[in-house]
């Protein structure tokens, strides 16, 4: 049985992004892939992306990418990681 994704509804996530981008924590080996919005969401808000994908080799920032892709509908080519490639903060380019 394939794993089951866990998203918030598309305009949360996209309501923390600011000029065209948004900042992620991501945490690899998690159980499932899922992304959740903070309880607390302002301004300076970080998406919580967890990926089943070891951080090795980059494997862990392309499951990233083709999670939020599928989130939040755009394609995988689109999006870019801007700033901490090699960080568990990252900063992802979205098109506008």
């Amino acid at each position: 049985m394939a794993k089951k994704n866990h998203f918030p509804p598309r305009d949360e996530m996209l309501a923390l992004a600011s000029d065209g981008e948004l900042t992620v924590k991501v945490t690899p080996n998690a159980g499932e892939n899922s992304i959740a919005v903070p309880r607390e969401a302002g301004p300076a808000s970080i998406l919580l992306v967890h990926v089943t994908a070891t951080p090795e080799d980059g494997k862990a920032n392309a499951a990233v990418l083709k999670l939020l892709s599928k989130a939040l509908g755009f394609p995988k080519t689109s999006l870019n990681i801007v700033r901490g490639a090699n960080s568990r903060t990252k900063v992802i380019a979205i098109p506008d």
